[in-house]
């Protein structure tokens, strides 16, 4: 693959892609499938749209590239605008183009990922529980806490992005 930068000029090479460091569910199969079963369970009753959001989030904060690549093709193919997906790097300057709930939830995503503080912030519970009944921020939690197990996987394990197919691991 190669690009051009200079109209004219001879395409310059990409970087080296790296290679995965170990293949997770081939060496810890059981530990793999429990970690499909969380993910269905996180994704149970959330709403699709905002589940894109949250996963797509988390793995812009914790850097997951692979999970970066997926949650992207997976928002798009169902859907979401690209607007939406470049902007939320910047979703506090860039409000307008979510809904205040969405809003909420990636607040929320943000506490849950970093815990600079070692705790979430009491404001930024409150300011998603005004907007999520019990039950719905329960999911909302649940789906935080599993991509963020995800990235933490994808990032250690070194997994190579930009070869994922829209919804190829689905269950």
């Amino acid at each position: 693959m190669t690009h051009t930068n200079t109209p004219g000029a001879e395409p310059a090479p990409y970087a080296h892609e790296h290679t995965p460091r170990l293949d997770l569910a081939a060496r810890h199969p059981e530990f793999y499938r429990a970690m499909l079963r969380l993910e269905a369970a996180a994704a149970k009753d959330v709403d699709p749209t905002l589940y894109h959001l949250i996963k797509i989030r988390a793995s812009q904060v914790n850097h997951c590239a692979f999970c970066l690549d997926m949650h992207a093709k997976d928002a798009l193919a169902e859907g979401e605008s690209v607007e939406r997906i470049v902007q939320l790097t910047a979703w506090e300057e860039s409000r307008h183009f979510y809904t205040e709930k969405e809003a909420a939830a990636l607040e929320l995503t943000e506490a849950v990922t970093v815990l600079t503080d070692g705790f979430v912030p009491d404001d930024v519970y409150e300011r998603a529980a005004k907007h999520f009944e019990e039950d719905e921020l329960a999911r909302v939690i649940a789906a935080i806490v599993a991509i963020n197990a995800w990235n933490r996987i994808g990032v250690t394990t070194r997994m190579v992005p930009g070869h994922y197919t829209p919804g190829a691991y689905k269950k």
